[in-house]
């Protein structure tokens, strides 16, 4: 019965898909995965369901990152009531930029290459600067969401000079390879065929226009009838958030856009620099974010508080009422947050990501490892709704299984960073996600749907190299 492991998150994920209801669905994951923990016992399965809500908090990173969601609503709303994003709307299209839908999606994938530091900065920067040059050309919100997440995590791993680098440094150091971890880690980022080829994909769409699946569905339904999203759908920002007007005297100055989103991915910096003793690849990525997403909140007060000609955009009062709109307008992104915790947590108690990597058998032809790796990477990432998770559960396997059967280490490596973002991006549970679909006011459900098949063809086409490089070792 060891297979029971599997049953909280493939339930969650599966009535989530099919029911559209993710918070019931996520409910009804954990109560399966706290039954089980209670050793069958429905009843005491609810009392252990609520101890695995409330342990979420016992990890500050997981605390950070849930005060986070609740002050990007405030950062949002802000910025809209200062008309920071008004104006920057009209600055772009004065230049010619996001005047067609190849600049604004070309647009939205460049800012996702730039914000390199922090994956969910990478997704709310995208979405704050792109969600009104997609509104204004009537391009879908799943699109959006889709830019957002595949320059999210992709990029953070493909250019890993922050949180990222650090944490894999940290694995392999924990592996005995401190003095060749940084030389294995660039090495294995051309081995790394998911990320490369989700970051390539994505530009050829922007570039191209081409498309498919229900992608294509949602862009034709926006095109034809100018609906955003999908009838009936529940974006993850609450529509008086997202619709938020400029006050009548607001000035409509990029800058009150841009010096807030300015501060913010600066202090990303300072952040991991601070927490890092002066290393900003040893920092704390959570502490940075909260301070990133904080500064940019306060600074931006106190911009809008400063006279102009006389008068204020915002009080400081005004201000604190719209950055309490704005939070509360995101309660719901935050619940999910912790569910999505809160069931890694019972997957992580019950090994479920253990009894995954063993079924990796080291007998046999050795061309096929790093595909498996691959697969069972992405699987465990997808289920825990986690890369890190994942990488650190496959690590201590893949490199001494490497050694063992002759596999090149920057290639297994390679495998193993490659299914943890596939797992990651596709996953209907990980913080990216959840972040893009909140970034670009999509129905959660309609993100992970409509961009599964093009998560789906890239993965396939990353498991093919795998086995060509395999085969070529």
């Amino acid at each position: 019965m060891e297979w029971i492991v599997l049953l909280p998150p493939v339930i969650a994920i599966s009535l989530a898909l099919w029911s559209r209801r993710v918070y019931l669905s996520l409910l009804a994951g954990l109560w399966v995965g706290a039954i089980v923990l209670a050793g069958g016992n429905p009843v005491r399965g609810l009392g252990e369901l609520v101890e695995q809500l409330v342990a979420v908090f016992e990890d500050p990173g997981n605390t950070r990152i849930i005060f986070f969601c609740l002050l990007v609503g405030g950062l949002i709303a802000l910025m809209q009531a200062s008309g920071g994003v008004h104006g920057f709307v009209e600055w772009a299209q004065r230049r010619g930029w996001g005047t067609s839908r190849k600049g604004a999606e070309f647009l939205a994938w460049s800012v996702g290459m730039v914000v390199f530091v922090e994956s969910n900065i990478t997704s709310l920067t995208v979405g704050a600067i792109s969600r009104p040059l997609f509104d204004k050309l009537k391009l879908p919100r799943e699109k959006l969401a889709y830019y957002c997440d595949a320059t999210s995590a992709p990029v953070c791993m493909s250019i890993p000079l922050n949180g990222w680098g650090a944490y894999l440094l940290g694995l392999l150091a924990a592996q005995g390879m401190s003095s060749g971890a940084v030389s294995l880690l660039a090495q294995s980022l051309l081995f790394n065929f998911y990320s490369i080829g989700a970051i390539l994909f994505a530009l050829v769409l922007a570039l191209t226009g081409w498309g498919f699946g229900s992608m294509k569905r949602a862009e034709m339904r926006a095109a034809q009838t100018g609906a955003l999203t999908r009838p009936g759908s529940k974006p993850l920002i609450a529509d008086e958030l997202a619709g938020i007007e400029p006050v009548p005297h607001a000035p409509r100055h990029v800058r009150d856009l841009m010096i807030p989103l300015g501060v913010m991915v600066g202090m990303i910096f300072i952040g991991l620099y601070v927490t890092g003793s002066g290393n900003i690849m040893e920092g704390s990525g959570s502490t940075a974010v909260l301070w990133a997403v904080g500064s940019a909140v306060a600074v931006a007060m106190i911009l809008y508080a400063l006279p102009r000609r006389g008068r204020r955009v915002l009080t400081i009062g005004d201000s604190m009422d719209q950055v309490l709109k704005g939070s509360s307008g995101l309660v719901g992104v935050s619940f999910l947050v912790v569910l999505a915790f809160a069931l890694g947590r019972v997957a992580r108690e019950m090994e479920m990501g253990a009894y995954v990597v063993g079924l990796l058998d080291a007998g046999g032809p050795v061309w096929w490892m790093p595909a498996a790796v691959f697969l069972i990477g992405g699987f465990v990432s997808f289920a825990l709704g986690s890369s890190w998770t994942g990488f650190a559960l496959l690590l201590p396997i893949a490199l001494p299984l490497a050694e063992g059967a002759g596999v090149p280490a920057p290639l297994m490596l390679g495998a193993v960073l490659s299914g943890g973002v596939f797992g990651d991006h596709a996953s209907p549970l990980s913080d990216t996600s959840i972040i893009s679909s909140m970034s670009a006011a999509c129905d959660h459900v309609d993100h992970v749907n409509s961009q599964m098949p093009y998560v789906l063809t890239v993965a396939g086409g990353a498991l093919l190299a795998y086995a060509v490089a395999g085969l070529s070792m």
